[in-house]
């Protein structure tokens, strides 16, 4: 970084990315040691960012009050010392024309620890980032640091007062020997079960006590619900192109997620996933497209990139937000999926266009890759959803990430409203 690319920096102001540290803050000082520790763990637990020290919170540039190489061993003392797990973080005096000198401290926003901890008396605390300020985490968002640091995989936790009994046995048993080609134990068998469940992940033994985890609840529970409120689809149909009170479909899509499949493949019992996209097939409508001189109808959407938008939701949506299903929504011009949760950590809408893997929900993901689910090389939204779309009527599906949601859209031929006048 050179002068001029530093004062474009800082002419921006401090924000979720930025944080200013005064002449004042300089080393040695145990709360300035602490101030430095704790936007250090926002950062790191966030999309990283730069600390730039030697800068005003107005933006005036005041330089570092001592030596960079005596600033620079502070830093690195903070960075080993104070946050847990220690890193070594960039370090970049920058000497500007007036002799001033501005230190900036960057911090990757890949970094593999999460969540970082900044030493607070004799305590550690779990800083992130909120707009322009570091605040300490929440329980939740602290469970989601170490979801997305795969150190907790919230899908294989177990859940408290669900058991064997709380599982759909003819289904796991369908699991077992239609989708992977296994024997397994009688329905009645119950000490069978107790034996194989543990061993692939279905159950878990916690203090003593046998529990069904997320995914397999998910997957196979007799009512999911019961003890995961959160784990469903509304469904909705809009006559127009904005959300109103004259709905003409609704459904609160809950239950299994997964079909129960005869041996010839056929569909015996329909779960969450194939009831989701039958609830989209039924409403969509048609369209009338020109193939030559011929006038032809086709479905207003492609099935393969609705099928696919659906399983992404369920499959990697972030568990641990509780109390809000998944929203799926049909207008005249669109359909959106709204999953209640951002992307982990370290992913992007672009990452995600060339094929990124989201690892949110792994057990439950391979799972629903033994059904044929989910594709095994990770070319789910580049291939079913985008070129699907692009094919069918030349359109771009749109993928955003905003606030505490990740929204999938995409377009019939016919848009309504270019003008971005849409109800997301």
């Amino acid at each position: 970084m050179n002068e001029l690319e530093l004062r474009e920096l800082i002419s921006h102001g401090e924000n979720s990315a930025v944080e200013f540290k005064g002449r004042g803050m300089h080393e040695g000082r145990g709360k300035h040691t602490d101030s430095i520790a704790k936007e250090m763990s926002a950062f790191l637990n966030f999309e990283g960012g730069r600390i730039l020290l030697g800068v005003e919170d107005d933006g005036t540039i005041t330089g570092l009050k001592t030596t960079p190489q005596k600033v620079e061993e502070w830093i690195m003392s903070i960075a080993r010392n104070n946050l847990q797990p220690p890193i070594i973080p960039h370090w970049c005096p920058i000497r500007l024309k007036d002799e001033k000198c501005v230190g900036v401290i960057s911090l990757s926003n890949d970094s593999p620890g999460k969540p970082y901890k900044a030493k607070r008396d004799n305590s550690w605390v779990t800083f992130i980032r909120v707009g322009s300020t570091s605040q300490a985490a929440t329980r939740e968002e602290e469970g989601r640091l170490y979801q997305d640091s795969q150190i907790l995989r919230y899908d294989i936790k177990p859940v408290i007062y669900a058991s064997l009994e709380s599982l759909d046995l003819f289904r796991i048993k369908n699991y077992f020997e239609v989708i992977r080609d296994r024997q397994s134990p009688e329905i009645t068998d119950e000490a069978g079960w107790l034996e194989i469940l543990p061993n692939m992940g279905f159950l878990v033994d916690e203090r003593g006590t046998t529990s069904s985890t997320v995914a397999s609840l998910l997957l196979f529970g007799e009512n999911p619900n019961r003890q995961l409120p959160q784990a469903g689809i509304t469904a909705t149909v809009f006559p127009g192109t904005k959300k109103n009170y004259n709905i003409i479909d609704r459904e609160s899509i809950r239950g299994p997620l997964v079909s129960i499949i005869a041996s010839d493949r056929r569909i015996l019992e329909k779960g969450v996933i194939d009831r989701a996209l039958d609830f989209v097939t039924r409403n969509m409508g048609t369209e009338v497209y020109l193939d030559s001189a011929r006038h032809m109808r086709r479905d207003a959407l492609p099935k393969d990139a609705i099928r696919e938008a659906i399983v992404n939701a369920v499959a990697h949506r972030d568990y641990m937000f509780s109390g809000t299903d998944i929203e799926l929504s049909l207008y005249e011009d669109r359909l959106e999926i709204i999953s209640p949760e951002k992307l982990p950590n370290g992913v992007t809408v672009e990452k995600i266009k060339q094929g990124r893997r989201v690892p949110r929900n792994g057990f439950l993901a391979d799972i629903l890759r033994d059904y044929g689910y989910i594709e095994h090389l990770g070319m789910g939204v580049p291939d079913k959803i985008i070129r699907s779309m692009q094919e069918h009527n030349g359109t771009e599906p749109d993928l955003i990430e905003d606030d505490d949601r990740f929204t999938v859209r995409l377009w019939k031929s016919s848009r309504f409203s270019d003008d971005g006048d849409t109800d997301a």
